[in-house]
């Protein structure tokens, strides 16, 4: 089953994979080949929506899904994110936006690709979510060509309101599941009001 992602012409699947575990520490690390063997039967299966970030396994994920790119003719989407890198920096722990570009410009080259389909950023603080600087910044990555999109993956429906208020924010990634609904009582009717994608972490609670 597929769906409208926003307002672009993008048929996602209903149900799309995060990486995080063919990259780092959600649960037991897949080994290479379970890694790939994964990747594959997803898109055997149908999936042709992809979520991952450049913390997870330092760029790990990211360039598995660029395996998976060169071995399909179908159109795959894929999504990372950004601001919560450490590994391989010398940049102190937390969320980070001043070396914004500098993490995409390694995320292009971990996914082989000269444009990233949805960049998100990796839960920012409230202040983050809120700032039109920020968002300007991601204005601008997106008309030198660098990314096609943008949306923010955010701790909390305050947050995920919060950034909707921004015409150019495509998605928002929040956890929503059988124990957590919170999002129905507000966000949801919003997003689609405004027709923002919604993309739901944690669907299976863990």
């Amino acid at each position: 089953k597929y769906r409208k992602f926003s307002d672009l012409e993008w048929n996602v699947s209903e149900i799309g994979l995060g990486c995080w575990q063919i990259g780092w520490c959600w649960g037991e690390v897949v080994s290479e080949t379970d890694a790939r063997d994964l990747l594959k039967k997803a898109l055997d299966n149908g999936v042709n929506f992809f979520d991952t970030s450049d913390t997870y396994g330092d760029g790990r994920s990211e360039r598995f899904l660029s395996e998976l790119k060169n071995i399909t003719k179908e159109k795959i989407y894929i999504t990372t994110k950004l601001g919560r890198r450490v590994r391989g920096t010398n940049y102190q722990k937390g969320y980070k936006h001043k070396p914004m570009e500098e993490f995409i410009d390694r995320s292009l080259k971990n996914l082989n690709v000269e444009c990233i389909d949805l960049l998100q950023l990796h839960c920012p603080p409230s202040d983050v979510c809120s700032n039109p600087k920020i968002h300007a910044s991601m204005d601008e990555f997106v008309r030198k060509g660098k990314i096609a999109n943008y949306g923010v993956s955010v701790w909390n429906v305050y947050d995920a309101l919060e950034v909707i208020k921004f015409k150019n924010v495509k998605s928002v990634q929040l956890v929503f599941n059988i124990f957590r609904q919170k999002p129905i009582d507000l966000f949801l009717k919003e997003a689609k009001k405004q027709n923002v994608a919604v993309i739901a972490r944690g669907p299976l609670a863990s």
